[in-house]
């Protein structure tokens, strides 16, 4: 098992290691691992606008970086100026908070990816905007996730693509829409974690034009993320 780490940083992180390295893949390992993506980035069946995608890389490990010259807020107003507002777990260390989802996060996107170059990840925070209290029981709105995806050759550290600036803000519920997905146990980690693992997903991946993979995935369409045999 990859060997996964979390950097909490204070302004530039050097010597980022690559983490341990997986089996050698094969392309049957690939097509065992595809995603599918809509035009907006989200998951869902298989239809006409959607896209077929599969993993790019052998990812073998990736690094989390949380830099603390990010502005952290807990004021409970309808927006914050901050580059971190995370009230979606206890008062507490909002950097380790909003690192451990990112990690989470990219764990659940990159398991399996073991096909091609085999890479490592920097991932680093740039914004983690949820929404307050105030503003997830009246109106909702928008958690804002930012980050820059760096991606290395595992055994050179050669900057293959990146950094570069990742967009991955999803809605956030409001009202009794969110009362509702708390009770359902839908709640705000929830749902930046899956979006934040459906993103990464996304940004790891290419679309498969090989029309026999594309009809057994037609033929699977209720399997929306991960397409197997």
């Amino acid at each position: 098992m990859n060997a996964h780490k979390i950097l909490i940083a204070l302004g530039l992180v050097l010597g980022l290691s690559a983490c341990a390295g997986t089996e050698p893949a094969t392309r049957s390992a690939m097509m065992e691992n595809l995603t599918i993506a809509s035009q907006g980035g989200g998951p869902m069946p298989l239809d006409p606008g959607a896209t077929l995608m599969a993993a790019k890389y052998d990812v073998t490990g990736f690094n989390v970086i949380v830099p603390r010259t990010l502005k952290v807020s807990e004021a409970n107003t309808f927006k914050p100026r901050a580059d971190i507002v995370w009230h979606g777990d206890p008062t507490g260390d909002r950097y380790q908070q909003v690192g451990d989802i990112l990690t989470a996060a990219a764990t659940r996107a990159t398991t399996g990816m073991a096909d091609g170059r085999p890479v490592t990840l920097d991932i680093a925070l740039v914004k983690f905007h949820g929404v307050t209290a105030k503003t997830r029981y009246t109106i909702g709105g928008m958690h804002d996730l930012r980050f820059d995806l760096t991606v290395r050759d595992a055994a050179t550290g050669e900057v293959l693509d990146g950094p570069r600036l990742v967009v991955a803000d999803v809605k956030a519920a409001g009202g009794d829409q969110a009362i509702a997905e708390e009770a359902a146990g839908f709640t705000q980690k929830v749902v930046v974690t899956n979006r934040l693992t459906e993103v990464l997903r996304r940004e790891l991946s290419a679309p498969v034009t090989d029309p026999m993979i594309v009809a057994r995935a037609q033929a699977r369409a209720l399997e929306p993320l991960i397409i197997t045999r």
